[in-house]
């Protein structure tokens, strides 16, 4: 009992350091993979050394599945060079499976000691994250350590050689058996580790293993069709895609099995070394043979999966990617494009009242509330998104970035709220109070939201960018936007001097849309002191008299 307990914790250890080097990757070079993968898709080859790049450096076919449904979905990627990336995947994992079965006893403490002392010293910076892959990497090559001294007494345990008796060699029960365990480690990796071990030791037969093996590759198809599940069509067309190549695999490898296993198994090799190369011989050539498929397979995974229409009137998230939480660079790309399509609701929002106050359209209530439940749904998904991702992981430039997603997402929201309580006031003084404004006081109306609107495009473009220079044009405009404010209040106030019957009917909507628009330029000029307070000391301290030029 003791032993099978040392060889389920061995397991898991090993399962585990394949999770800590695939996260701490992700969380360190997340934005540079995404850019080898997202710039390497003009050529077939070239999105397939990409895949191997990749996957090589993760440590998991399935994380490289992730980044790639997850590209496809967004539109990043089309749906051909995706899949020779997952080909490219399929390779990577192999390569990385033949390097840690080399003896690199002497790495692991190593690793393992330098690892803890950067990453509790460290956390937040980038050389932390880099001791977090330092010590998956260790324990990694422990625990291949001690499966390798766990299985040793298992193989004389009468109960274990009856359950591996089972397995005769049939190649699909095998195959099945050997799909179930990379489902169930999570990592065909760690599947095809802990095989070579015990094929090495004795424990199940080469045949056995080679069969186990090619489940593996099946059951990592079958993992990222299912983390796929919740994504869009296109993103689990690729899953799909990946998946049919692995099943189309082993029924090209059954045929030549057997002469395949009875060659292998006369070479001069041990058995352990025999499974590692054999998946990594299958691997390569399965995905060369493939590759000049990916085209058809596209067309028909694209026939299995096609696009489903989405309800008309109902707005949903497009880029809330759950599976890119674990690569904190992209998730956060992902919130920045979902929150500029809020902003893009709110320049519409702001155009429509600018109709409304021009006369142009006068029956708009429904069109804005529908424009505000919009910018509800999608501010909660931001929200709730930017919640699941763990702050105390991210790096200090992630950490200030999420802070300004937040902060944006909040300020829009409000000012989705702030636009509709204005409508409601224009249109109540049109229909109720039967009054309007007066030709000067409309015309300053229109200017100012007119001057509005530029704001929040330019705000839009600083939050997007981070350019200091825009930045500081943005705090330039806000200043102008309170100066302008304010010599419009005046003017009104000189209107009412002078008894404009108008002016007089119409003043108190009058200065409470000014103040209106005065706050909502301040809460769409706030992305500006973000970028100049990271960029340099000085940088807030602008210059009166460049304001004073810009000012009317």
């Amino acid at each position: 009992m003791l032993t099978l307990l040392n060889l389920l914790s061995a397991v898991t250890l090993l399962i585990w350091g394949t999770h800590i080097v695939r996260t701490g990757i992700l969380r360190v070079y997340g934005t540079n993979l995404r850019h080898v993968i997202g710039q390497n898709v003009s050529k077939r080859m070239l999105a397939f050394v990409a895949g191997i790049v990749v996957t090589a450096m993760v440590q998991s076919s399935n994380a490289t599945a992730m980044l790639v449904t997850s590209f496809v979905g967004q539109g990043l990627m089309t749906l051909t060079p995706a899949l020779a990336t997952m080909l490219g995947a399929d390779v990577g994992t192999a390569l990385m499976a033949r390097v840690l079965t080399f003896d690199l006893s002497w790495l692991s403490p190593l690793l393992i000691f330098l690892g803890v002392i950067f990453f509790l010293s460290r956390k937040q910076t980038r050389a932390g994250q880099l001791g977090r892959v330092g010590i998956g990497l260790g324990l990694i090559i422990l625990a291949l350590q001690l499966i390798v001294e766990a299985a040793g007494p298992i193989t004389h345990a009468q109960g274990v050689k009856v359950i591996f008796a089972s397995l005769t060699g049939d190649l699909l029960l095998d195959a099945l058996v050997g799909a179930l365990f990379a489902m169930v480690s999570y990592s065909s990796l760690a599947a095809v580790l802990l095989t070579a071990t015990l094929a090495g030791a004795g424990v199940i037969s080469l045949h056995v293993a080679i069969g186990l093996v090619i489940g593996a590759n099946i059951g990592s198809g079958v993992l990222a069709l299912i983390s796929t599940n919740m994504q869009n069509t296109s993103g689990r067309q690729v899953a799909l895609g990946s998946l049919l190549y692995k099943l189309i695999g082993l029924l090209l490898i059954m045929p030549v099995l057997d002469p395949l296993v009875a060659w292998m198994d006369s070479l001069n090799y041990s058995a352990q070394e025999l499974v590692i190369g054999f998946h990594l011989l299958y691997n390569t050539v399965r995905c060369f043979l493939m590759l000049p498929t990916v085209g058809l397979m596209a067309r028909l995974c694209a026939w299995l999966l096609p696009e489903r229409e989405q309800a008309s009137g109902v707005i949903k998230p497009r880029h809330l990617d759950p599976a890119a939480l674990d690569t904190p660079s992209l998730a956060l790309t992902n919130a920045v494009r979902e929150t500029l399509r809020i902003g893009d609701l709110i320049d519409t929002m702001l155009v429509n009242m600018l109709d409304v106050l021009r006369g142009k359209q006068t029956a708009v209530t429904q069109q804005m509330r529908t424009l505000s439940d919009e910018v509800e749904v999608l501010y909660s998904a931001v929200k709730l998104y930017l919640a699941q991702m763990p702050r105390e992981d991210l790096s200090e430039q992630d950490s200030r970035r999420w802070a300004e997603i937040i902060e944006l997402a909040i300020n829009l929201k409000l000012a989705s709220d702030l636009i509709e309580r204005m409508l409601r006031k224009v249109q109540l003084q049109k229909t109720s109070q039967r009054r309007s404004f007066s030709e000067m006081g409309l015309e300053e109306l229109v200017g100012l939201q007119t001057q509005l609107i530029e704001n929040l495009r330019l705000g839009l473009t600083v939050f997007l960018n981070g350019d200091p220079q825009s930045a500081r044009q943005l705090l330039r405009e806000k200043r102008r936007f309170r100066a302008q404010e304010r010599r419009l209040a005046h003017a009104h106030v000189n209107r009412l001097q002078r008894k404009i019957t108008q002016s007089i009917e119409t003043s108190s909507v009058h200065l409470e849309l000014i103040a209106d628009m005065k706050r909502l330029n301040s809460l769409f000029c706030g992305s500006a002191y973000a970028v100049l307070e990271t960029a340099d000391i000085g940088a807030l301290q602008l210059n009166d008299a460049d304001d004073t030029n810009h000012s009317p």
